[in-house]
């Protein structure tokens, strides 16, 4: 084994346990959080064969780990957001979100239409800072409780409440104006 290659494994040794605990408390899904641990090895190794300097290989491991978990979330946020039921009032059926977006089959206006409200619900969620953005993601889109969170990421239950509110009214106002747009025409 080579000098390279050791310092990989020791890397890797070092730091697997607390990475994946890392992980863990954002993803769900065992597999999805090993994929996700894998992917940061595999970065390393890919910038260590390319002899790109890491100046804290530490930190730069959790960015890589977050970054990746991001890709998951918006992966799993698009497929969620076909199937989350969408409840305006208690009388009313919930609805998927597919229910309430123009239908492709409806014509060239209302898959462009569909697009456009797509590409401004995820600019939505981009723009939230990642403590709301994660908060709300796991609530409304993996269907995870507060108590859940709260004992898997050690964030207390009314902090992640707190969270969760200021996402929602972030969105509100960031989608109001493509709300008003739409629904006007």
């Amino acid at each position: 084994m080579s000098k390279h290659e050791r310092e990989i494994t020791e890397i890797v040794t070092r730091e697997q346990g607390k990475l994946k605990n890392f992980i863990r408390k954002w993803v769900v899904d065992e597999s999805d959080a090993e994929d996700v641990l894998q992917d940061v090895f595999f970065e390393l190794v890919e910038a260590q064969n390319l002899m790109t300097p890491i100046r804290q290989v530490g930190a730069w491991m959790y960015q890589v780990a977050r970054n990746r978990m991001t890709d998951l979330f918006r992966k799993r946020r698009a497929e969620a957001l076909r199937h989350t039921p969408v409840q305006t009032s208690p009388e009313e059926e919930a609805l998927s979100w597919e229910d309430w977006l123009p239908s492709d089959e409806e014509g060239p206006e209302a898959a462009y239409a569909r697009h456009i409200l797509l590409e401004e619900l995820d600019a939505a969620l981009e723009a939230l800072p990642p403590e709301q953005r994660e908060v709300f993601i796991a609530h409304e889109l993996e269907g995870r409780s507060f108590k859940e969170l709260a004992e898997a990421t050690g964030i207390p239950m009314n902090t992640l409440l707190s969270r969760k509110h200021y996402a929602v009214r972030a969105l509100r106002k960031h989608l109001k104006t493509i709300y008003e747009e739409y629904v006007h025409v």
